[in-house]
């Protein structure tokens, strides 16, 4: 195909790197005539259009490196129609990957040299072009679909040529208008899927083959649109035409709010899953319009800015309808609870939620941006275990979070680790402040039903020197007896009585056991901490996998036989992602005080 002059909007292609021509003319302080343009690669420029200080045109890309002037007489890439390029890759008579493969170029594979075994049998195979189903042309330097000459390539038309095509991929090409995919498209008839990723389309609202009447797309279920940097309503247009939609991959497109979609358009009523990653939306509020999508299942929103659920107080709260089930969060900026807790006020379907990578998964506390109240130097493993705590007891109907299903053994620990939480947030807030801290818990009350109510025991400063300093508060009750399982032994009563810190575990054992007319040679005293600690097995990697996201294709979380707690700790129940902390108090002269925190403790009396 002969070179083109160049002009104004020309998609041009230079040693692989694409661009649109943006400027043609002469620089200032320079000779000559220039060609400035956009690479489709923001990070390939030098500027964003300007030199010496003096703006020539202006990119499509928000970069700031984007941009290059190169003189019109380098070189460029020669441009093919689609039926020269399927010709190319699929029925030439030697190896094409875009370029010819170098003679005596070797193939090596862990250190070896691999030999091309059977690889004649798999050209003949390509060559019956009418027999292909798939087909992947991207970056094949397209710029229409087949010549207007009589050029031998061209006998044959494109649905004579590749008949039974299902999937199409012709991503990062040199199209200029949407025509020619709709040329394209026209004549595979059982086209499913169709991929135009990075291409840089012009005057979608004006083209009149998107405009007329056709049935180009009206089999084609999936479309991806990444990276083209068309808005919004450029893509509802394109969207309108396919009759069929299913699946809409739009990311990376610098969108950063949605305008309502027009009532005629189609997708609204057959749309399961949208693709709005890595774009520029800060908060829910920005994709409100996606709320008149009533079949919309899948919702994927990794890698934007979002932060917050509205803009302002007086904005009416967005709410998907409930078949929308999954949604993934991840890599945002939600840094406070109240997000998530109004999550399933605007998505009351949620079942399925991946989170991982906001700054309150990766450092969780209770108050609003605050540090785990419990270390704040936490990182990595414990910290994501905490936050999936925290999140599996605040949203009680997401049932798999971060690919890892919650079970019923994992919702109770962590609706009971979450009211422990509280509880203790609450011992370190005066009685007056107690309604504002509960005002950012909204289960507080229905895991009070659940459970029953903590106790919350707020600390107050005492004299050292007073007699009140020097005393432990302890709750005794004797336990299940180990050689009985009947009920009437599960315990027989709680005894409260203080202890000077200064005396010993003998001593201790010895109190209680005359509390409940036990030998105390034979009991065995537990502590029980209330405090949490991970189970082992559960390290799993926040689900950053890149596989396919759908419901249908999360993983099971595998769950641990049993766990045990190594040195002095008891063993917790099975089945848990987390076990209470329990630690049993050794015989020997060591001081009470020195074995339990705090001026309060529960202790377990056991019979060995």
């Amino acid at each position: 195909m002969a070179s083109v002059t160049p002009h104004i909007g020309q998609r041009r292609s230079y040693d692989g790197a694409l661009c649109t021509v943006r400027f043609i003319g002469e620089l200032e302080g320079t000779t000559g005539s220039w060609l400035g343009v956009e690479w489709d690669d923001p990070t390939r420029g030098k500027h964003a259009g300007q030199h010496k200080g003096i703006r020539y045109f202006t990119c499509k890309s928000k970069s700031a490196t984007a941009a290059s002037f190169i003189r019109p007489t380098r070189p460029a890439d020669a441009p093919q129609t689609f039926l020269s390029a399927l010709q190319l890759k699929y029925a030439s008579d030697g190896p094409s990957d875009n370029g010819p493969v170098l003679p005596g170029k070797q193939i090596v594979v862990g250190g070896k040299v691999a030999e091309e075994v059977g690889f004649d049998k798999i050209r003949r195979k390509q060559a019956q072009l009418s027999e292909l189903k798939i087909v992947i042309l991207d970056g094949s330097c397209i710029t229409s679909a087949s010549s207007t000459t009589t050029d031998q390539e061209d006998h044959q038309t494109i649905r004579q040529t590749c008949p039974k095509v299902v999937e199409l991929d012709v991503s990062r090409n040199l199209f200029t208008d949407f025509g020619t995919v709709v040329d394209i498209c026209s004549e595979l008839d059982s086209l499913n899927s169709l991929r135009v990723n990075g291409n840089r389309f012009q005057n979608v609202l004006e083209d009149n083959k998107l405009n007329g009447p056709h049935e180009a797309f009206k089999g084609v279920k999936e479309l991806e649109m990444g990276e083209t940097l068309l808005g919004w309503p450029e893509i509802c247009h394109i969207a309108s035409k396919f009759p069929s939609l299913t699946l809409l991959e739009i990311g990376t497109n610098q969108l950063s709010t949605l305008a309502p979609i027009p009532p005629a358009v189609s997708f609204t009523s057959t749309l399961v899953s949208l693709n709005l990653e890595f774009n520029e939306f800060t908060s829910l509020h920005d994709i409100a319009a996606l709320t008149s999508i009533s079949t919309l299942r899948n919702l994927h929103l990794k890698g934007n800015l979002i932060s917050s659920i509205t803009t302002s107080s007086s904005t009416e709260v967005p709410v998907f309808g409930k078949n929308l089930q999954y949604l993934d969060m991840s890599y945002n900026k939600v840094s406070d609870w109240q997000f998530v807790d109004a999550l399933l006020d605007s998505f009351p379907g949620l079942t399925s939620l991946r989170f991982s990578h906001n700054p309150i998964y990766e450092n969780p506390g209770l108050e609003d941006g605050a540090i785990s109240e419990t270390d704040g130097s936490k990182k990595g493993t414990a910290a994501s275990d905490e936050a999936f705590m925290l999140m599996a007891a605040r949203l009680p109907s997401v049932r798999t979070l971060n690919f890892s299903n919650i079970t019923t053994a994992d919702r109770t620990n962590a609706e009971m680790y979450y009211l422990s939480r509280i509880a203790r947030q609450l011992s370190t807030t005066p009685e007056a402040d107690e309604a504002q801290v509960l005002a950012r818990h909204r289960r507080w009350a229905e895991l009070c039903e659940l459970y029953g109510e903590p106790v919350v025991s707020r600390q107050q400063d005492i004299n050292p020197n007073f007699l009140e300093a020097r005393l432990i508060t302890v709750h005794f009750y004797l336990a299940e007896l180990a050689t009985s399982e009947s009920e009437d032994n599960t315990s027989v009563g709680e005894r409260i009585v203080q202890i000077p810190k200064s005396f010993d575990i003998y001593a201790v054992k010895g109190i209680s056991g005359r509390m409940f007319g036990l030998p105390p040679l034979k009991l065995r005293l537990v502590w029980e901490t209330g405090e949490w600690d991970p189970v082992g097995g559960f390290d799993d990697d926040d689900g950053d996998s890149s596989e396919d996201e759908e419901i249908e294709a999360e993983r099971e979380r595998r769950q641990d036989d049993s766990a045990s707690l190594a040195g002095t700790s008891i063993a917790g129940k099975k089945g848990g992602r987390f076990v209470r902390r329990e630690v049993e108090l050794k015989d020997g002269p060591r001081q009470f005080g020195y074995c339990v925190d705090g001026l309060e403790a529960k202790i377990r009396v056991e019979l060995r």
